[in-house]
This record gives C-alpha cells, sequence and structure tokens, in this order.
C-alpha cells in the first residue's frame, strides 16, 4: 500500500513540528519529541513510542504507550508514570515489563490490536558485536513495531542493524529507521537496509552523532521520500 502518487526523492530539514497524515479513518498527527521518543494522536486518542527522552511538562495523559527496549533513551519508567493512567494500555517486551509491571507483553512476531490501532512486533537486534566486542541489543530482547491505522502503516524500527527481518518488510507508508555507532548502524547501512523494503517514505530516527544528509544522498533515485526532521532541537 502506498501513500503519495508521486513518490519523488525529497530531503528537507524541518523543526520537530507535527506533520500529519491522511488514513481512511481520519488524520494521524506524529510529532517527534527527541531521539528515539515521539507522541502520536489519532481518533482522538494518544499514543507515546518510547517516552524517555525530552521533555513532557504540558503533554497529555497517555492512552496507549510502546516500548522498544530495556535502555535508558527507550524505557524510562518515572516518564511513564507521568504519562499513563488507569486506562493506558502500555504494550512492551518481556524484558521491560519486569520493570515496567504494568505493561502487557508483546514479543517479536506477536500483533495486538488497541482502540484503532494495530501493532506488530517486529524484531530488532544487533548482526555483530560492536568495535568494543559488546552486543548492545541481544535477538529476541527487543521489538521494533509497526503501527496499522486507517490502512496505513508506519514501522519503528528500535535499535538495530538491518536484520533480513528488516529488509523483508513490504507495504510499509512510512519507517522511522535507527542509525548511530557503536549502538546501531552507519547512515549508509540503514540506507541499504531501507532500499530493501522500499518505504514511501522515511524519516532517520535515534541519529545522535550521525550525519543523516549521507542517509539521505544514498537513497537518491530510489523514489523513496526521505525526510529530515530535528530530533534533538534545543
Amino acid at each position: 500500500m502506498r501513500f503519495f502518487p508521486a513518490l519523488l526523492f525529497a530531503a528537507s530539514l524541518f523543526a520537530a513540528a507535527p506533520e500529519e497524515f491522511t488514513t481512511s479513518a481520519g488524520r494521524l498527527q506524529l510529532t517527534p519529541i527527541q531521539h528515539a521518543s515521539l507522541i502520536i494522536r489519532a481518533g482522538g486518542k494518544v499514543m507515546y513510542v518510547d517516552p524517555a527522552q525530552g521533555s513532557y511538562d504540558g503533554l497529555p495523559k497517555a492512552d496507549y504507550i510502546l516500548i522498544t527496549d530495556i535502555h535508558g533513551d527507550h524505557m524510562a519508567p518515572a516518564i511513564v508514570d507521568q504519562l499513563k493512567q488507569p486506562s493506558t494500555v502500555i504494550l512492551a517486551p518481556k524484558a521491560v515489563a519486569s520493570t515496567i509491571t504494568s505493561a502487557t507483553v508483546i514479543s517479536n512476531g506477536e500483533s495486538k490490536t488497541v482502540g484503532d490501532f494495530r501493532v506488530e512486533a517486529i524484531p530488532m537486534y544487533n548482526l555483530k558485536p560492536a568495535a568494543n566486542g559488546t552486543i548492545y541489543h541481544e535477538k529476541g530482547r527487543g521489538n521494533g513495531y509497526i503501527l496499522t491505522y486507517g490502512g496505513k502503516r508506519f514501522y519503528f524500527s528500535g535499535d538495530t542493524e538491518g536484520i533480513p527481518e528488516m529488509k523483508a518488510l513490504h507495504n510499509i507508508d512510512v519507517a522511522f529507521v535507527c542509525m548511530n555507532l557503536p549502538f546501531t548502524m552507519t547512515p549508509e547501512a540503514a540506507a541499504e537496509a531501507v532500499r530493501a523494503f522500499h518505504p514511501a517514505v522515511v524519516y532517520p530516527y535515534h541519529y545522535r552523532g550521525s550525519d543523516t544528509n549521507v542517509f539521505a544522498k544514498a537513497l537518491e533515485g530510489t523514489g523513496i521520500e526521505v525526510r529530515l526532521r530535528d530530533w534533538y532541537a534545543k
């Protein structure tokens, strides 16, 4: 399923402002917060993905929260407590649920429906140790997510390299893909993975210290629209 009739390459730098997507269920608004953290508003509901970085003062309470992994730039129990209410549904891998006990476990390959959102848990992991010998993300511990709303499919990679499971994705309308060493991958490796599953639109996120223009340049001529956003605005 594709989103825009003309899939021409474009790379533009925006402030961290809301962006709206048209779906069959109405408009979905997505706003970067910081690093891997973002807020989604659709159908009168509020969903946070990895609420861990940035300021949450003045932001609405969560109807739904998705958490990808145990590291502090993805899981912050104090912020989850700030955002949640008694009815909040939190979906997370088992490793996260051992700390955030109110979370419902969702594992790689599973899917759950919360309200009008369908959530699929996708593997995220390192293919090899970093130069220092550390494997920062073990296979099976964390989740990437595909979020489907009104027929549109949004992919959030979490912390991963260009794994076979990512390259095998299909019908992704909007992808958010990480890139930063030593924890995930280079912009060039991220671009190679994105070329394989060919989303309509891709945003680099979780890119602290990386040159996202290298990523954009590597995708020129592919028909994938690259959107550069400032996830680290001061």
